[in-house]
């Protein structure tokens, strides 16, 4: 990578992959998941998921590149982590408290990346793509709040 556009193009890639892999993953979490609100909100970010990846590749066109993920390791681990929670959790309760700590660190690591390709995306004067993927950092940041709300007001107390 010479320069910040192509950096941008790679952590580009970067979050398709990531979003592909969630897109997997939300639907064994949901099922797992034994708290009503919880697999609603499973539910509910698969549908945004769905449409966080037409922003990506509606960027990707405008890039006038072909839509294409780069292995990101990093949600790899998140995923892997959520399995293991998933096999290993004692009890509902449990298991639902580390799924919601799991997808909480996932939509911590997409308020990362989103931030940073938003902030890129100015600098290279990229005005309406900096609009769909400022979209898709709301979408994350009220995820993220949405299961701030559900940990403390029930799921931890019920895990504790």
């Amino acid at each position: 990578m010479k320069d910040l556009s192509q950096l941008f193009q790679h952590m580009l890639m970067d979050v398709y992959y990531a979003e592909k892999k969630i897109l997997k993953s939300l639907p064994k979490m949901a099922e797992k998941a034994g708290d009503k609100a919880l697999v609603e909100a499973f539910n509910a970010h698969f549908t945004e998921t769905e449409g966080q990846i037409d922003r990506l590749e509606r960027v990707f066109e405008m890039l006038d590149r072909k839509p294409e993920g780069e292995t990101c390791e990093a949600l790899d681990g998140l995923v892997a982590e959520a399995e293991e929670i998933m096999k290993e959790a004692g009890s509902d309760a449990v298991r639902d408290a580390g799924l919601l700590a799991a997808a909480q660190a996932v939509e911590h690591y997409e308020i990362s990346r989103y931030g940073t390709l938003v902030a890129w995306a100015q600098e290279l004067g990229l005005a309406e793509v900096v609009g769909l993927l400022q979209e898709t950092l709301d979408q994350e940041y009220a995820a993220d709040e949405l299961l701030d709300r559900l940990a403390s007001e029930k799921i931890n107390k019920l895990a504790a």
